[in-house]
């Protein structure tokens, strides 16, 4: 072909050594760089000569292409549906907030746990937005609430393919490795444990993930397309992202912005005012929630939960925001090391470890090695500015997440997955074509050999769980090292040596994960803290440590509800798949009551001569009850039962208007800081009201 020359090793490696990002093969024209400059893309040279048959080829390549690309699309798309409803109302916080959403559209928009409006959840009510309009649609059931959680974890997979094919695709100056590089970044998002996890499970981490996921795409595209639009709508992905769980959003803005700044094509000062209008894009995007709810009067609003003072700013700077780094959450619970040790290996522990960090090390080598290679490519790369925003964005929350000592559950590991994944997909090819060369082939063996040692130290923290597993990933891994660090076969030969060495390398990958997540889809989850996976040695419960929950006990009578704090579990076999489900218990903090059949009858009875058919501590306990009764219960002291929500005088006033039907005794574990309105308003009715008990739980009838 006219612009080709002889490939070589030493003529390709005195080339990449010049501009890594050439594909090797191929020459490049004084015009075809000076285009570079200007767009930010490597230029596949336009006058090549096509034969006829490749072209006659080209149809049946995009037909296997997109066959492909559906079949990572539908493969996700089981892994998150199967046996979904299984899981019942999942996390019953989140269930039970999207049916009172779907009752009253002001609990909707302001995200109320109950349709009568006496507190909200403690986030933004985004997520609460899809699932309610979903359960107005198609009803109260387990899969109204949970199939949109697994059509976002579907939608993030495709986003990863579309980033990373648009990156390759001029750097490799290969349509079908860029696709193939799509396919494993996609790949590994869909079969990260945690991910499974949570793209099943209704909290608002599925929703922030896609969000997050898709603001990085956007500025990739603004980045390569020179569409400033496109930086817009990355900082209202953001903003909507703020308004599913607040700060944890911004953890991913240093890697987007660096990108930009980095490599747009477009002059310095053009790139900061750029990045200062996607800023606001993110601030009105975000803002006009928050405007409004604190330009509404308190008294015409719900209270907002988990704050002190009815403030969704204290909300977003204390208890959501520098509270999860301080560890200073007032009316939290798990104070002191309540939440486990900060640390820089704290992702590699038993608790964490199982959940994300199969390719942590791995890709952290692949960025490496693609920032070496391509030192020398021009500023707008788009090769680099993913691995600035990939790679930063696994950096900084990766590192947020070590060492921050405020509340933090294994399964806020998802947000790590795209940021992995991208860097994965990415890497995996662009080194994959340059294997010839040692500063390529070494880097990608030794991240294949991390991935095998990484799953061979993370499965043996199971030890009944599919014992022979980690021998054969690890048997995987050294052939896969072995074939990749073998000279290569001359032009023409060797092509099933090569595809037994991808296949080697692929499955010593992701054999592991895929296995914790299969386990992770058959396992049931529920309850407020939940992890993907088998039961591993060494994690902690619920809660590590002893804690400080100086206020522990019965609420309001000796009666507790009727199955306070379960939590589904699948019991592990011995050399079988089985896993672990959520985590309840705690005294009703984490665990959803199960109310008795008696119990419902009662509360429905009379109930529409009253604004709230009952009252209980917590919210948990009382989405048992709503969601059962399918009726406004009143969440006294919110999440905690720690916020001064309502007061004793308030609810003394409800009471005496004839508002509260019943006040459901139990037992309810509280932090030492936050307002003991809850613990006063149990000991006003206990004394005050005769108790009865009806289907096991302690019941007072206000009225």
């Amino acid at each position: 072909m006219a612009n080709t020359i002889p490939r070589s090793p030493s003529t390709a490696e005195s080339r990449i050594r010049r501009r890594w990002l050439l594909r090797p093969g191929l020459q490049r024209t004084r015009q075809q760089r000076t285009g570079q400059q200007q767009t930010g893309q490597l230029q596949t040279p336009q006058s090549q000569t096509v034969p006829r048959q490749q072209l006659q080829r080209l149809p049946r390549q995009e037909l296997r292409s997109r066959l492909e690309l559906a079949g990572l699309l539908l493969g996700t798309s089981v892994l998150y549906l199967w046996n979904l409803g299984a899981s019942g109302w999942a996390n019953a916080f989140y269930s039970a907030a999207a049916q009172a959403g779907s009752q009253d559209w002001a609990a909707w928009f302001f995200g109320s746990s109950d349709s009568a409006n006496a507190i909200t959840v403690d986030k933004p009510p985004a997520a609460l937005w899809i699932t309610g309009l979903s359960v107005r649609l198609f009803g109260l059931n387990s899969w109204s609430i949970l199939v949109p959680q697994a059509l976002m974890g579907v939608a993030t997979a495709w986003l990863l393919y579309l980033a990373v094919r648009r990156a390759a695709r001029p750097a490799t100056g290969d349509d079908r490795l860029a696709h193939l590089g799509g396919l494993l970044a996609g790949a590994v998002m869909a079969l990260t444990p945690v991910a499974t996890l949570m793209f099943r499970f209704n909290n608002p981490d599925a929703l922030l993930v896609l969000l997050m996921t898709a603001a990085a795409y956007a500025v990739l595209r603004s980045i390569q397309d020179a569409r400033f639009r496109w930086l817009l709508l990355a900082g209202v992905f953001l903003g909507f992202g703020f308004l599913t769980k607040q700060l944890q959003v911004l953890l991913v803005v240093p890697g987007l912005a660096a990108g930009y700044l980095l490599a747009a094509p477009v002059r310095l000062g053009k790139r900061v005012l750029h990045l200062a209008g996607a800023g606001a894009a993110l601030g009105v995007s975000a803002g006009w929630w928050l405007a409004a709810v604190e330009l509404i009067p308190a008294e015409d609003r719900p209270y907002i939960g988990g704050s002190q003072t009815n403030s969704i700013l204290e909300l977003t700077l204390g208890y959501n925001g520098l509270g999860r780094l301080n560890g200073d959450e007032t009316g939290s619970v798990g104070g002191g090391n309540g939440w486990g040790t900060p640390g820089l290996l704290r992702l590699f522990n038993s608790e964490f470890g199982g959940q994300i960090a199969w390719l942590l090390p791995s890709v952290l080598v692949l960025a490496g090695a693609l920032l070496w290679l391509g030192r020398r490519a021009p500023r707008t790369d788009a090769v680099r500015a993913s691995v600035v925003i990939w790679g930063l964005w696994v950096v900084v929350t990766g590192l947020t997440f070590s060492f921050m000592a405020g509340i933090i559950h294994p399964y806020y590991m998802v947000a790590l997955a795209p940021g992995i994944a991208g860097l994965a997909g990415l890497a995996g090819v662009l080194l994959w074509q340059r294997r010839s060369l040692p500063a390529a082939a070494v880097p990608l063996a030794a991240a294949v050999a991390a991935a095998g040692a990484m799953a061979f130290q993370l499965l043996g923290r199971s030890p009944a769980y599919v014992p022979w597993l980690r021998w054969v990933v690890l048997l995987l891994a050294l052939l896969a090292v072995v074939l990749l660090l073998v000279p290569p076969a001359p032009a023409g030969a060797g092509k099933a040596l090569q595809r037994t060495t991808a296949a080697a390398a692929v499955a010593a990958v992701l054999a592991a994960p895929l296995a914790y997540s299969l386990t992770t889809a058959a396992t049931a989850h529920s309850g407020a803290i939940v992890s993907a996976g088998p039961a591993a040695t060494g994690v902690r419960g619920n809660l590590a440590g002893p804690g400080n929950f100086s206020r522990q006990g019965t609420l309001a009578g000796p009666g507790t509800p009727a199955n306070p704090g379960t939590a589904n579990s699948a019991t592990q076999a011995a050399g079988g798949f089985g896993g672990r489900g959520g985590g309840g218990g705690m005294g009703g903090l984490l665990g959803t009551s199960t109310p008795s059949d008696a119990l419902v009858t009662a509360l429905q009875t009379g109930a529409a001569k009253y604004t709230w058919a009952a009252a209980v501590v917590g919210s948990n306990n009382a989405a048992g009850y709503q969601l059962a009764a399918e009726l406004p219960v009143m969440a006294v002291g919110g999440f905690n039962g720690t916020d001064p929500a309502p007061t004793l005088e308030q609810f003394q006033q409800l009471v005496a208007d004839g508002k509260i039907h019943y006040f459901i005794g139990g037992s309810m574990m509280q932090g030492e800081t936050g307002s003991d309105a809850a613990a006063r308003i149990s000991e006003w009715v206990a004394a005050n009201f005769q108790a009865e008990t009806i289907g096991g739980a302690t019941v007072y009838d206000l009225s």
